[in-house]
């Protein structure tokens, strides 16, 4: 494996992914960074709604470069916020499952990322990731869209309400898509958009390791309302997948791509 796709530090990072996870019952790993703030996290549903974390990420790619960008962020997220399948003895004890990762090599992109060993997960992904490339490509516009990863716990209602769904924690990534002419900028673009992408990880695992609020364990009654037991091999957080076509995303993303392929063709 070429450790050049991990931006010179393939073990590393892979370490890095692998050891900050989450353990089970929401508790993070030993060394984790402490709040900055000393005072307890909400219980309950306020504290979903005080606690509603927001992350966005920026990322520039070429067309064919979009799908894997993207199942790169969304994999690493949702890696950190999946637990192994419950199994319950009686009320209240329980045994987590482990969850099995995988590396992935991209083919457009020098990057290789982790991801669970899930092939329902994957094709769940893969297909809202898909329905956004082609919405990016039938757009006709300037090739800017955003991606939403939100976190969310069931409330139950009374009949005849609807369950309430309580954000807790949310991902956007930006995109801009775009075009390049010569076969030596689609190079250029490979490596860079894999160095940018490496940086990206490294944030979100930044992210990951701080010692915030996540739902408590459920008891067997209540696990519907945490996790997502739809899957027969992981259990991830409950989420949904949202996405958008913009040109209304800001100018920053805009000329990252080309400035950098500008820059890298000047030396």
């Amino acid at each position: 494996m070429d450790s050049s796709k991990w931006g010179g530090g393939n073990t590393s990072l892979r370490q890095i992914l692998k050891s900050e996870r989450y353990q089970e019952k929401g508790q993070p790993l030993s060394g984790e960074a402490p709040r900055l703030s000393s005072d307890p996290p909400p219980s309950g549903a306020a504290g979903c709604r005080m606690n509603c974390r927001s992350e966005v990420l920026e990322v520039s790619v070429e067309g064919r470069q979009v799908e894997e960008a993207m199942l790169a962020v969304l994999h690493t997220v949702l890696l950190h916020r999946s637990t192994g399948k419950f199994h319950y003895k009686k009320e209240g004890t329980y045994s987590i499952g482990t969850v099995g990762t995988q590396d992935v090599d991209c083919d457009f992109i020098d990057f290789t990322y982790v991801r669970v060993s899930s092939e329902e997960l994957d094709r769940a992904l893969r297909k809202v990731v898909g329905e956004f490339k082609d919405a990016l490509r039938s757009s006709g516009g300037d090739g800017l869209g955003q991606m939403s990863l939100e976190f969310y716990q069931k409330k139950k209602s009374r009949w005849p309400f609807s369950d309430e769904c309580i954000p807790w924690e949310v991902w956007t990534v930006k995109v801009h898509v775009v075009a390049l002419a010569t076969e030596q900028e689609r190079q250029i673009c490979r490596e860079k958009v894999g160095e940018k992408l490496c940086e990206k990880i490294i944030s979100i695992v930044e992210v990951m390791n701080r010692h915030e609020y996540l739902p408590k364990m459920p008891t067997q009654s209540e696990v519907d309302n945490v996790f997502d037991t739809g899957l027969r091999d992981v259990q991830p957080y409950l989420y949904k997948i949202s996405f958008q076509i913009t040109d209304a995303l800001g100018t920053s993303v805009t000329t990252t791509m080309r400035r950098l392929i500008k820059d890298t063709l000047a030396l």
